[in-house]
């Protein structure tokens, strides 16, 4: 069974670089100019995607190949057969729901969330020890 997953959340490619300062941005306070990091909660949802659509594909294959067999005459020809490939087939569709919700969620979320913020200058400052 196949899906049409919502667009993963981008991962931090080698040579990715921030976004370029333009002339419409605001200065930080103190006029500073903004030093940017990769956004941790951005990676989190990242690593969860990479986490969770493994652990989906392990559940649709477990489905996959009893259904298969059980539809076969080969295997099962019984009245009972008709029954236990429709409750597998409600097993498949509600797993494709479910895989279909948990990945929109992390999607939806990542889609809300900014891949690079605003990091903390290290710049010394007067009147700190």
């Amino acid at each position: 069974m196949s899906y049409a997953d919502p667009p993963a959340p981008t991962p931090l490619q080698p040579g990715e670089t921030p976004p370029a300062p333009s002339s419409t941005d605001l200065l930080s306070p103190g006029g500073q100019p903004t030093h940017w990091v990769f956004n941790p909660e951005y990676q989190k949802l990242v690593d969860l995607w990479m986490h969770v659509l493994p652990l989906l594909d392990q559940l649709t294959k477990s489905l996959d190949k009893p259904y298969e067999m059980a539809r076969s005459r080969d295997v099962w020809d019984a009245p009972v057969a008709g029954r236990y490939v429709q409750d597998v087939a409600e097993w498949r569709s509600r797993l494709g729901m479910y895989r279909q919700a948990v990945l929109t969620a992390i999607s939806d979320q990542a889609a809300d969330t900014p891949r690079w913020i605003p990091g903390k200058t290290s710049a010394p400052h007067a009147f700190t020890s």
